[in-house]
């Protein structure tokens, strides 16, 4: 009972003092001279000063004992310099230098086709003949009057040895021998093009020509395709400003989306010319093709390895803003305390290549430094800052 008492008095006398405050300042005003007034105001500030005083020392009282402060939550990683493999990335397309249309040589009527579409065949195969039009009974006609005339030259000669006969009737003969033997290989260079051979190992693409077609040499007269599938590479074009990185022997990854394979390789040529109209070079990537499954003017993605860091300092692009002036910034912490609380600091840097959704930086960071990941676009220069996860 003496408790409510007590509490009774000490309301009355707040308010009577709040009344009392309140009707002597108003006195004051009213009636009062302005060093009343002065006296009056000095009064009210201290009171105030006293007041704010105690609403800091409570304040301070709180966060000290407050688990739950309001601090932007954030998580760090530490850099740990690694290798860095970038890639120039391109388009290219499959190629094969062994991909030809076969000719007739001789005119005449496509005799016979002796291999059909899809054929393996190997180099000098025969694939097809041409009516050669009476040049085999010639051929047979030459050489035995060949033999004849050789005979007579050998028979001369050993006359000549003797002694026996004149020069003039060696020297004829031995030019009638020389001549027919001439016209025979002559006539046998001309009848061997009636046939239509392989110039290499490969696969018949396509049979263009039929048996009984009338065929001449000429542009319009193609007979067959032939493909190596064996000897692929592939024929990409690369922009100019790369032509010191790009070197033959550099690692290359070509994939293909058609296919869904993906393949490690190499560049085995580079060009020396630069195109005027789109500032470029070619290079040519080996394609291993054992299992046959690539082919001609199929389109690949190629990955070139242009530039490699073995002590690289990488960092996810997403946590870098940039000022007004166009300088990039992250935000670093120093050593957090016992709460996981630090102070986040704006740190400028210098980047270079990206991979993927990481990039390289090259100035403004040290091993080992502390870096905002998540929460770094909420946070500023100097900011206490709440650390959840350290990676």
């Amino acid at each position: 009972m003496k408790y409510i008492y007590a509490i009774f008095i000490s309301t009355l006398l707040l308010t009577s003092c709040a009344e009392k405050e309140v009707r002597t300042v108003e006195s004051v005003i009213k009636t009062g001279t302005i060093d009343d007034l002065r006296a009056k105001k000095q009064e009210i500030e201290t009171t105030q000063q006293t007041f704010a005083n105690q609403l800091e020392a409570l304040n301070e009282a709180i966060a000290a004992l407050d688990t739950l402060k309001k601090l932007p939550l954030v998580t760090t990683f530490k850099i740990n310099k690694q290798l860095f493999i970038h890639y120039l990335e391109l388009q290219g397309n499959v190629k094969t230098k062994q991909n030809v249309l076969i000719y007739p040589e001789f005119a005449g009527v496509l005799e016979n086709v002796l291999v059909e579409k899809g054929q393996k065949v190997q180099k000098g195969q025969v694939l097809a003949t041409i009516n050669n039009g009476g040049m085999s009974e010639q051929l047979a006609q030459l050489e035995a009057r060949a033999k004849l005339s050789k005979t007579t030259f050998e028979r001369q000669k050993r006359l000549w040895l003797q002694n026996i006969g004149s020069e003039i009737q060696y020297l004829q003969a031995e030019t009638a021998s020389l001549a027919d033997e001439n016209a025979v290989n002559q006539l046998k260079s001309q009848l061997a093009k009636t046939n239509i051979t392989a110039p290499f190992d490969g696969t018949i693409d396509d049979v263009i020509k039929d048996e009984g077609t009338v065929v001449a040499p000429g542009m319009n007269s193609e007979v067959f395709r032939i493909i190596n599938l064996d000897n692929m590479y592939i024929e990409t074009e690369v922009p100019e400003n790369y032509i010191a990185s790009i070197r033959k022997g550099k690692n290359a990854i070509v994939h293909f989306p058609i296919l869904e394979k993906t393949v490690a390789t190499q560049v085995k040529q580079v060009g020396n010319f630069i195109n005027p109209s789109n500032r470029s070079f070619k290079i040519e990537i080996d394609l291993p093709n054992s299992s046959r499954v690539f082919k001609p003017n199929l389109t690949a993605r190629v990955k070139l390895n242009d530039y490699t860091n073995s002590k690289a300092v990488l960092i996810p692009q997403s946590i870098i803003s940039e000022n007004a002036e166009g300088e990039q910034y992250i935000y670093t912490v120093n050593v957090p305390n016992k709460n996981g609380e630090a102070e986040a600091k704006r740190t400028i840097i210098i980047t270079g290549k990206t991979q993927g959704n990481v990039i390289e930086v090259l100035k403004g960071l040290e091993d080992g430094t502390e870096i905002i990941q998540e929460g770094a676009r909420s946070v500023t220069d100097g900011q206490i800052v709440k650390i959840t996860d350290r990676f």
